[in-house]
């Protein structure tokens, strides 16, 4: 048994109060669905790694996967339906939003912030993780900071929350720089190592990751300024309380059980322990029954 399967069949064999009341209380809309197709559909980017990717095999990986994979797994003795039918779909930066609303998807597990203007579209779980956007540079640029980057151009992926946080960024420090959008994080790092642009600006864990995968992870670097603050959740659909209460309820119990360092561990153990950041986000969201 793989510790991802573990970690779920410890948490469905967790009992509480609040899972047999939601069990036998009637359903209501994508858990109604969810109770009656005895399947669940989850929306995963291949383009996030470590959060959500497709690895060797062309399956469905990272933290949040597996996150969203537990999650399942405490749903199923939720609505008394085990196992659930689960259905990837893969998506993009672009359509995540419009997948769940469109009723493709019953839930995003990537790499997605938080924000007023995305809570107009859908809404989110209870915070997943908290990270904050970076700036991706070669190793031999001059300099530590944002301000060293004055008059380069700086690669970020058009529309995401990154853009929005290096734009207020340059403003607040008086620096100018051109902002060149791209697509997706491989074609950012594809024009970084080609020199097309100076830097590249993303989620600083994305950054890691997407590091990780160039052709000399040492020929780059991470500047030291964090330029903003991005709290990651689960997207769900708008106005949906019933999934929503029980992706919430669900994530209570795992984050209040003995397999949440292991989870953590798996993708980021090479960050050393969670920031107090992090593990202030792991506490708020240990709900009470």
């Amino acid at each position: 048994m793989s510790r991802i399967h573990a970690l779920i069949a410890a948490l469905c064999l967790a009992p509480t109060v609040a899972l047999a009341q939601l069990a036998t209380a009637p359903f209501e809309g994508r858990l109604k669905k969810i109770h009656e197709s005895k399947s669940i559909s989850l929306a995963y980017r291949t383009d996030a790694q470590p959060f959500s990717f497709e690895d060797m095999d062309k399956k469905p990986a990272g933290y949040t996967v597996d996150l969203c994979k537990a999650v399942v797994g405490v749903i199923e003795r939720q609505i008394g339906v085990a196992p659930l039918q689960v259905k990837w779909v893969p998506v993009t930066t672009q359509n995540r939003f419009s997948t769940i609303a469109s009723g493709q998807a019953d839930m995003e597990c990537g790499a997605s912030t938080v924000t007023l203007g995305r809570l107009k579209e859908v809404s989110f779980s209870t915070l997943t993780f908290v990270d904050g956007t970076g700036v991706l540079v070669r190793s031999s640029t001059a300099g530590n900071s944002l301000m060293d980057l004055a008059n380069k151009k700086i690669g970020v992926i058009a529309g995401t929350s990154n853009e929005r946080a290096l734009a207020d960024a340059l403003k607040a420090k008086v620096v100018t720089a051109t902002i060149v959008p791209v697509a997706t994080r491989d074609q950012g790092l594809e024009q970084l190592e080609a020199g097309s642009i100076d830097a590249f600006a993303s989620d600083r864990v994305l950054l890691v990751g997407l590091a990780s995968k160039s052709k000399d992870p040492k020929s780059l670097a991470l500047l030291a300024d964090a330029l903003s603050y991005e709290p990651y959740a689960i997207a769900l659909p708008r106005g949906d309380w019933a999934l929503q209460q029980s992706v919430n309820a669900a994530l209570a119990q795992i984050y209040k059980s003995a397999a949440l360092p292991e989870l953590y561990g798996r993708w980021f153990a090479p960050l050393g322990r969670p920031s107090p950041a992090l593990e202030l986000m792991y506490a708020l969201g240990r709900l009470p029954e």
